[in-house]
């Protein structure tokens, strides 16, 4: 009986390798073909696309970089790097105001925060394309900077909020006994204990603010402010018929996601497991 459960076991086991084993490589081969396809030339491509190139090449890597993707790369990291500061921040500071101190009407304000949820970034477009024009904010930097702190701050709150409902409040009381402020409690004490949901929500936002396509469409239209998603539509429209120009671009604009996902995964599910679970 024993044996027989041992060899179910490893019958089991192995199904989930083989089940890991495919879904790695469905999700890991459009990568790699994509990267290969930018050391090719067009007739390759049209020729044999799931061959390998006869002469690998940077030549295409080289011409989608001075065609523009080092700029829309520029963009893209001081949007993504800014707009997380900001937001992590922002977010951080309200979770501690609704978690640590008894405000009035402390549940409708964190209603009213959890209902930015609700909001549909396409429904609000026009106002907000009509505020910013008026406000000389349109075509900007700071366009995508406040809408993707704005947008992203109900959600990050709520992560963040749930994290800190289950820290000991004692620890806080403690440190305002000793003399700390609400402000040395929350930098020195809260968020150094917050530390895995911190590290979740920064990768979650660097994820959306580097992948958003429609509030970096809508508000920027210089070539000096588009981020890489708009610019890589731009490239394929000018250079649709260099197919390994655009697939060098969108490697390029892949590659630090990538990096990114696999440094931060373990830290993107333990801290979601211990914040929303709690």
């Amino acid at each position: 009986m024993v044996s027989r459960v041992g060899f179910l076991g490893v019958i089991a086991r192995l199904l989930l390798w083989a089940f890991l084993l495919c879904l790695a490589v469905v999700v890991v081969y459009p990568l790699l073909w994509m990267l290969v396809n930018g050391f090719k030339t067009n007739s390759e491509i049209f020729g044999n696309p799931f061959a390998l190139p006869s002469h690998w090449s940077f030549d295409s890597y080289q011409k989608a970089w001075n065609r523009g993707v080092s700029n829309y790369l520029t963009t893209s990291i001081l949007v993504t790097v800014t707009s997380t500061v900001a937001t992590v921040f922002v977010s951080a500071w309200a979770a501690y105001g609704l978690t640590r101190v008894d405000i009035p009407f402390g549940k409708a304000v964190t209603g009213l925060i959890l209902g930015g949820l609700m909001l549909a970034p396409s429904v609000a477009l026009v106002p907000l394309v009509k505020m910013f024009q008026s406000m000389g904010l349109y075509n900007s930097f700071w366009a995508l900077l406040v809408l993707y702190t704005a947008f992203r701050v109900p959600f990050t709150t709520f992560l963040i909020r749930a994290y800190m409902l289950d820290l000991p409040r004692e620890v806080d009381e403690a440190a305002e006994m000793d003399g700390c402020g609400r402000w040395t409690a929350f930098w020195r004490i809260t968020l150094p204990m917050c530390k895995p949901i911190l590290v979740s929500t920064v990768l979650l936002h660097i994820l959306f603010a580097w992948n958003e396509y429609l509030f970096a469409m809508v508000f920027t239209s210089g070539a000096g402010v588009q981020t890489l998603p708009v610019g890589l539509m731009s490239l394929m429209s000018k250079h649709g018929t260099e197919f390994p120009v655009v697939f060098a671009g969108m490697t390029i604009a892949a590659v630090p996601v990538v990096l990114l996902f696999f440094v931060g995964q373990r830290y993107i599910v333990k801290g979601l497991a211990d914040g929303v679970g709690k």
